[in-house]
This record gives structure tokens, sequence and C-alpha cells, in this order.
């Protein structure tokens, strides 16, 4: 659908503004650096091979490299010593790393008194062995430690400071991470959250001693900032961006720097990726595996429309993704020539509800912008909100201008990877309040859909691996899971292209088959379809009778692995099964195949086909507001609306399964599903997606695989209310991950031995407000629930919201008396939760907001 090439270069004109500086410069005399900047966002994964080999490319290559590590922000050396680890595994001798004498406190975890290091930053040894490095990395944790560790106290760089800003003028490389990246500005941002910067830091200074929400006062923390060691003097840096939604502070502070407004743009790294800076050509260029968001805040304005509270409005937000660059002096972007504009291009039509919590379809701000306006000829605008747990907060509302514009390819397989440029957002104070719905007028409809059992098989020998869909190239525990359980390097694996509309899924998977190591002779895409496929000579469309083929059945037979690609999954079951309902032949030999032996796998419309019961379209607000309805729409209907609901293949016997879980937030349809056709002694599964989940039948288990995560829904002890439709207590959610295993029969959950309980053990102690939208922190479901709940000792419950206009429902999460967290670091420093039976009531409510 992308057909068009993009302008590599889009220009901005700067507009005149206020020049009072926030903070005086941390150093005046920055011209003619040739150093460079690494600035990661935080959660840096071992295996994010573009920053580590960018980092160590600018250091000077990996045989040359010297680095030195600052360990001041952290409360121990841990992260210090792991980042050594991982830049010995990327190939640099041991001994051309150092963990360098420079913090201001003691570390929890040796049995030195590092305390006394504040005093050696001056020291001249010191600042020969920085001399002497070619690059210099700050860990995470505290930002203003690394200021306070580096600064006199008279405010005046120490010896240390200066020797590294001498080897940074001169060629050296200088990255960060998390805390390391906020030192990077001269303005430092140090604390606060995008619902706390907007309440407590713009506007209305007669007011400041107003405190509207006293008694609720840490639900929210207001801006702070301080001054930063300014290695990046083109602009404000704050990190975390994604997922701790920082969108809106960013914005706060950079309306406050005033000085930056017209010359400068603000920047949001994202987790587990970077902004390398290139000051010679005075361009950053975006690495990793997120993006790094780009406020233009020269034409933004104050809007008061309360006493209490101000806006903002006429904020121009982009969003760039890997490979991009931006030219912060003439404030201009390149793209790469591989990705094609979406505007008058746009892939999807249908309407986007509004970002108003976890039930939200791409609930995160860069796929949110993407899929519901950028990339949709439907929408011309979208709203989001952010408020406490009063109602009192803001409408963040977004649209296309005539420079708005968005740029799409495929990376990593089959992922969408979008840039956005110029979307306006306005932030507006709003009052949102909730009431119970004591008599909706939402038509909520049952399911008509009727499917009888596919047969039970006690004595399956094959397995599944079914993938939530978006599953990456890269992506090599999927892979070799797939290979392994087909029989190795040998195995004979046939690809069923149906569910697509192009042959190009079912090419790029057998490529990836053949890269981990498939002979290609063993590999053939199946001539399984219902209708044509684009850009072929041919008209698959008569493929529709080889369902039936005896000499394909037979080759079926044959094989020992068979993969579904991604797409519809009507079109899958449409050209598998015949006219009247029954198993067509080709579908009678796969189920012998997989009967004897083989593994059966499937990613997004090929992992919806595995159980009886297919879930084919909806959105969790419509499945609860509407519930089910007879007809299907393609595209239109999978985006959102009321369920919709077919007879799958029933390769899968323990439930129902739904995927792309995370992105789609797809958790309230398959409640309302399991609800209405599912086995209460069974769970329901939400797969994420890049992630996998293994099913061995013989020893009735489920292991997760990939990088995400798997969704348990327990509906054993709900309570529902019969008069009124998706009224629901006591449903028991669970989130498993990869290395957690699942007795499908049991329903028995075994967290992997190497993660520790949270529970009485919470790291966290903290008053949470509701999750709103695109400005909440942890807007995915696994994430909101393990921060946010299980390891903070505070919260008993948290709340979130999903509604359209004036009705909508209020969902509560709550520990229950058998709730636990299981936490571990994973990937190198990222955390990685498990989730043990939190309870979740829904409660329709009506919505009003002034």
């Amino acid at each position: 659908m992308k057909k068009k090439l993009v302008s590599c270069l889009i220009s901005f004109t700067l507009l005149s503004s206020l020049s009072t500086p926030l903070l005086a410069k941390a150093q005046e005399n920055t011209e003619g650096i040739k150093g460079s900047l690494v600035i990661a966002g935080g959660g840096v994964g071992t295996s994010n091979h573009d920053i580590y080999e960018k980092f160590l490319l600018l250091a000077g290559g990996k045989e040359k490299a010297k680095v030195g590590i600052i360990p001041a922000a952290s409360t121990t050396l841990q992260s210090s010593e792991k980042f050594k680890e991982d830049l010995v595994k990327y190939g640099v001798n041991s001994d051309s790393i150092q963990i360098l004498p420079v913090s201001n406190h003691d570390f929890s975890d040796t049995q030195k008194d590092e305390s006394t290091w504040k005093n050696q930053v001056n020291d001249k040894k010191l600042s020969r062995t920085i001399k002497g490095l070619t690059a210099v990395w700050f860990v995470g944790g505290d930002q203003t430690k690394i200021v306070d560790s580096l600064r006199q106290n008279n405010g005046n760089d120490s010896e240390a400071l200066k020797a590294i800003w001498d080897i940074y003028r001169k060629g050296a490389v200088i990255g960060g991470t998390s805390a390391g990246a906020a030192i990077m500005s001269d303005v430092m941002i140090t604390g606060g959250d995008s619902l706390g910067a907007l309440k407590e830091s713009i506007g209305n200074k007669e007011n400041k001693h107003v405190n509207e929400n006293q008694h609720n006062k840490k639900e929210y923390e207001p801006l702070s900032v301080q001054k930063g060691l300014g290695f990046f003097q083109h602009g404000i840096i704050d990190q975390h961006m994604d997922e701790r939604a920082r969108l809106g502070r960013l914005a706060v502070a950079a309306y406050n720097a005033e000085r930056d407004k017209e010359k400068n743009f603000a920047y949001g790294v994202d987790e587990d990726t970077a902004m390398v800076v290139n000051n010679k050509d005075q361009k950053v260029e975006v690495v990793g595996r997120s993006g790094v968001a780009v406020l233009d805040m020269s034409k933004a304005k104050l809007i008061s429309k309360q006493k209490v509270r101000s806006g903002l409005e006429n904020i121009k937000v982009s969003y760039l993704s890997p490979g991009d660059k931006i030219n912060y002096h003439l404030k201009s972007f390149e793209f790469p020539n591989d990705k094609v504009e979406t505007k008058g291009f746009e892939y999807y039509s249908f309407n986007a509800l509004p970002a108003t919590g976890v039930f939200t379809p791409y609930g995160r701000l860069k796929a949110y912008l993407s899929y519901s306006l950028i990339d949709n000829e439907s929408m011309k605008s979208a709203k989001s909100y952010v408020y406490d747990s009063q109602g009192s907060g803001y409408e963040i509302a977004f649209q296309k201008n005539s420079d708005t514009n968005g740029y799409w390819r495929y990376t990593d397989g089959q992922k969408d990877d979008y840039s956005i440029v110029n979307v306006r957002m306005d932030i507006t104070p709003k009052t949102v309040k909730f009431q119970p719905d004591k008599k909706t007028s939402l038509t909520y409809k049952k399911p008509t859909f009727s499917s009888s059992e596919s047969p039970a098989y006690d004595s399956i020998k094959g397995n599944l691996l079914i993938a939530g869909g978006a599953l990456g190239s890269s992506n090599s525990s999927v892979y070799n899971k797939f290979i392994t359980l087909a029989g190795g390097k040998q195995a004979k694996i046939g690809i069923v292209p149906a569910a697509s509309t192009k042959f190009d899924s079912s090419n790029q998977f057998k490529s990836d088959l053949v890269k981990y190591g498939v002979k290609a002779e063993n590999i053939e895409i199946l001539p399984i379809s219902n209708h044509d496929f684009k850009g072929t000579s041919e008209n698959e469309s008569n493929w529709k009778a080889n369902m039936n083929s005896d000499k394909l059945a037979q080759k079926v037979k044959g094989l020992t692995g068979i993969w579904f690609v991604g797409g519809d999954q009507t079109l899958i079951t449409g050209s598998l099964r015949n006219e009247n309902g029954s198993d067509s032949k080709v579908l009678q030999a796969i189920w012998h195949t997989y009967k004897n032996g083989a593994v059966l796998g499937g990613t997004s419309a090929g992992a919806a086909i595995m159980s009886n019961t297919m879930l084919a379209g909806g959105d969790s607000y419509g499945a609860l507001s509407y519930g089910f309805t007879d007809t299907y729409d393609d595209m239109t209907q999978q985006e959102g609306g009321p369920a919709y609901l077919e007879k799958g293949l029933g390769f899968f016997q323990y439930g129902l399964v739904d995927q792309h879980f995370d992105n789609k937030a797809r958790l309230g349809r398959l409640i309302a599903t399991a609800h209405e056709k599912g086995n209460k002694n069974q769970f329901a599964y939400g797969i994420d997606e890049d992630t996998a989940m293994v099913v061995n039948n013989s020893g009735k288990q489920i292991e997760v695989v990939g990088r995400g995560g798997i969704t348990l829904v327990d509906l054993a002890k709900v309570q529902a209310n019969d008069k009124f439709p998706s009224d629901y207590k006591n449903i028991l959610i669970s989130c498993i991950t990869p290395g957690d295993k699942v007795n499908m029969t049991t329903k028995e959950i075994v967290i992997n031995p190497g993660k520790t309980s949270t529970r009485k053990n919470e790291y966290y102690s903290e008053k949470i407000g509701p999750n709103t939208g695109l400005f909440s922190p942890h807007g995915v479901l696994r994430k909101f629930l393990a921060y946010d709940l299980i390891d903070n000792a505070q919260s008993k419950e948290i709340k979130s919201y999903t509604f359209n206009q004036n009705k909508g429902f209020e969902l509560t999460f709550r520990k229950s008396p058998e709730s636990n967290g299981y936490w571990a670091y994973t990937d190198g420093q990222k955390d990685d939760y498990s989730i043990v039976k939190v309870a979740l009531d829904i409660k329709p409510i009506n919505v009003d907001i002034k």
C-alpha cells in the first residue's frame, strides 16, 4: 500500500521568540567540538547491537577504544560492572575499560566507602587517566549525583570534568543512559511527571501557593530542573520517554526554557534507543529499537481556561525512528530512501477511539499517533487525557496540519516502522467526572455464533507455537524453538500464505528459516488460498480447489512443520474448510501430521485460527459496550467495534487465544468472549507481539518464548451482573514472561526460578493516580500492573478507564489474597516482571468532561 517515496528533507521556518534563559549555560565555548555523543533513553539491552557498536565505533573501534565508566548516578557498582562486561562481549579488551572513581556517595554492594571519591575529582592522576580515554560512559540512576560528583561546591567544574570536556573537544565520544542522558543538556530535568509538570509548572505564577489537590499531592510530581553538564547545547533532553510518558513534562520544560523556543528542538529519547550526536555535521541520528520524540515549541502559546490551571497550544510533535536524522541547526529531518510517505497513501481507515487508558489500542504515544492518526485516512484529529483521581487534568488533542506527514517501512522482518512529522498538540485544562451507569443506553448484543466442539485428541504428539504477531526476524528464541520442534535443521516445512494478500510475509518467513539454518529446498510455500495475491501473474483464487487435492494432502502429510502467516484469519479458515463447514482433505492432512508429531505454528492471524472459537474482529471497548456482531468488515472490524467470532481450526484444545495483545489492548474483548463462549475451568490466553506461546500437548504445558508476555484470564470465580452487561467482579489476571510455564489442565503457574518475589519486598512505595492515556506512565497492561500495583507497597488497587464521549468503563485492578509478583533483570538491566492473580473489576460508567 505504501507507494510513494519521500523527499528526504523537511525544513522548518524559524520564528522569533523570547530569549530569557532558564539556567545559565554550562559551557559557553562549545564551537569546534570534534567528539560525539551517544545519548540513550534508558533500558538499553545487552543485545542492542546498534547502540553498542555505534558507541565503540565512535570510540575508535573495539581494538583501540579506551573507555572510562562513571558510576556516580547509581547506588551500586552493578550497572557499571555490567556495562564493562557488555563491552568485553562486544570485543573490547578488559584492560582498556576502567570504572572511574567518580562518586559523591558510598555504594551499597562494596566493602569500600566510595563517598571519599568526591575529594578525588581534582586529583591530577584522575585527570591524566581521563585524558588518555577515547570514550566516557555515564550509567543510569540519579542524575543529580553525577553533577554533584563532577562539580565543586562553588559550582565550578572539577578537574575531572574539565578533562572530560578536553577529550570531548578533541574527538572522544561521551555516552550515557537514563540519568547519564539527562545530564547531557544545559537544562537538566531532575524530576516530575507530565501531569505534575502541567499542573504546577506553567502559568498563573501568582497562584503557586495554591495546591488544589493537597490530600493527593503525592499522586503526581511537579517538574524540577537544574543545571546539567551541557555536552549537548542544542535543546533539552529527556529520557524514558515512551515507558514513562514524559512528553508533557518535556513540553513544559521546553516552554519554560524560553531561549530554546526559537533556536532549538526539545528531545525525548525512548528506552533501548539512542540519539547519536555528530557535532561536526550538526546532526543527530536515531539508533536502537524505538524512537526519539522531537518538540518544536517556537509557536507554542500559553492558554488559560481556568483560574488555577493553564494549558499549552500549538506545539509541534515529531517522532523519529532508527535511521532517521535531525539537523539540529536547520531544524530539519532526513529519512532513509526506503521509507514511504503516508500522506495521501494512508493504509488504514477506521474511527480510532480516544486514548483513555490501558484498554486503548496502540496506547503508547508513537504507536497511537502512527496507526490512529497519521496512517489513518478516517482521522483528522485524536484525543487523549491525563488527570488525577479527582478528575482534575487535561485533554491532549493531536491534529493533522498541512505540514503533517508520516513515513513508513518494514523493519526487523515485518514490523511496522513509522516516523511522524509535525503533528499539532494542544493541551487544554479539563475536569473529568465519572458516575456509575445505572441504565445504559448502549445496545449490548450477545453472540449468536455457535461452534460445535472440535474432536478432542488425547494423543496429540505434535506441538504448537502460537505467536502474537509482529514477529521480528531477529527473534532467535522463537525461530530456533520452531525449528527444533520441527526436527532441527533437516525439518521439512510448509508455509500457508492464505491470510495475506501478498507473498511478502511468506517469502520473508522462508528467508528467515534459511538464515536460521533450514535448507531452502526443504521449505515450500503451499498453494493454499481462496483469493488472488497482489503482484503476481497467476490468479491464486483458483487455488481454492487445492484444499481437496489428494496430491497436496499427501505432501502435507510428509511435513514436520507447518506455518500460517499473518493477515486476515477468516481467509485461512475459508481456504481450508468446505462450503458446508466440513474439513477439507488438506485440513484433514494437517490434523494427521499434527497428531503424529509435527509442529504447527503461526503469527497474528495464524495464531487466531488455533483455538476452536476464533476471535476475528473488534476491540475491548466495542466488545464490552456493544457485545458481538454477526457481520465482518475486514480491516475496520479488525481495528475496532463489537467482537466478531468464527469457528477456528481448533488445534489448541485448552481455551481461547487472542493475539497482538499488548499493542492492541485486547483484554476487554478476550474477557467478553471468554465469559460468553469460553470454558470457565480453562484460562483464556492473550499473546503479546514478538512473543510465542509454545504448547506441549503431551506434557499439557505452555511455555513463554520471545520478547513480551502472555496474559492469562481466569473467570472461574467471576461474578457477573445478568441484568447489566459487562459488569464484572473478581476476574483474575496473570501475566507471564519468557521462562515461565503453565499447566493447561491444572492451571498451575510455574514462574522462572531466577525471579524474586515482590510480595512484602516491594521496590516502590508511591501513591498512584489513574492510568488515563498517553501521558500516563506504563501504558501497557503488564507494565502498569507491575510498577503501579504489584511492586508498589502503597498500592492496594489501581484504576484505569476506557470511554468514548459520555459512556465507558472503570477498571479496578486489586491485589487479591493470592496476588504476587516476580522480578528479575533481563537482557542487560531491563526489568522483567511476572504477575500472578491480580483481581479485576469492570464497572460501566457515565462520563462528564468539562
